[in-house]
């Protein structure tokens, strides 16, 4: 840690059988939480949340966004009581404003899977406020990142910042009965793990051309999974420190990655 700063994370939030499951990234999940001070706020960018503007929720009380098909019936079922907290959100509207960001509100949007899956996995009780934000998948890798630096200040006044999505995300790509793990994804995340600890910007914004696997891990068109980990990335610019906490993987083709960012 430095000083009193929170890190930043980045999550996978992988299938929504998570929801209902202990395994080896559950467990890796709970023990970040348990690892870390805990935050008196909480902001979520979530691959699920897409919009062509940056967005800011203003939700008072969240409702439940089941935004999946053919599941289990108890997934149905799920709830996470979260509450927003309207001074936060207005403070990332001043701090977006103050680096002459466009930004839009949105006010009632519930939680979808992206967010309730990996916070329930974090802070079960539901007992820390929460402000989503969405993703936009048409900006530019580097701005995505700069709208990450334009939250920095939240660390200091501990507020956990969280990337919800996934470095290797390919629906189209699934093996279900497959345990083994597709060639290129392992390539990709096995390029992408110096690249962050070595906070190599220049690659990363390229990693369309520079990554090996890059259209296959990150389908063009399917850029919302990655993106939340430019904006955690971002706002852990002044500190620079990357450590990747699990590495797992799903289908084949669904990486679970903890990255922590402090």
């Amino acid at each position: 840690m430095h000083g009193t700063m929170l890190p930043t994370v980045f999550l996978a939030h992988g299938s929504p059988m998570l929801a209902v499951e202990n395994n080896a990234y559950t467990e890796a999940i709970g023990q970040l939480a348990s690892s870390l001070p805990r935050p008196r706020g909480i902001v979520v960018f979530s691959g699920h949340y897409e919009t062509i503007v940056p967005t800011v929720n203003e939700t008072q009380r969240y409702e439940m966004i089941y935004d999946f098909y053919g599941f289990p019936d108890d997934l149905y079922r799920i709830q996470y009581p979260a509450v927003g907290d309207a001074h936060l959100a207005q403070r990332i509207e001043r701090l977006l404003h103050s680096q002459s960001i466009s930004y839009e509100v949105e006010r009632g949007r519930g939680l979808d899977h992206g967010a309730w899956v990996i916070l329930r996995l974090l802070y079960p009780k539901a007992d820390i406020p929460v402000v989503t934000m969405s993703v936009t998948p048409g900006l530019l890798p580097r701005e995505q990142y700069r709208l990450g630096q334009a939250l920095a200040d939240l660390r200091a006044d501990d507020v956990l910042i969280v990337g919800s999505g996934g470095t290797v995300h390919n629906l189209r790509a699934i093996m279900w009965e497959s345990d083994a793990v597709a060639n290129w994804a392992e390539s990709f995340d096995r390029w992408l793990e110096p690249v962050l600890k070595k906070w190599d910007l220049d690659a990363l914004f390229d990693f369309r051309q520079q990554a090996p696997g890059a259209d296959l891990a990150v389908p063009r068109r399917g850029e919302e999974h990655f993106i939340p980990l430019l904006y955690a990335m971002g706002a852990a610019d002044r500190t620079r420190h990357a450590k990747r906490l699990h590495l797992s993987y799903r289908y084949g083709t669904l990486s679970h990655s903890i990255w922590l960012f402090e």
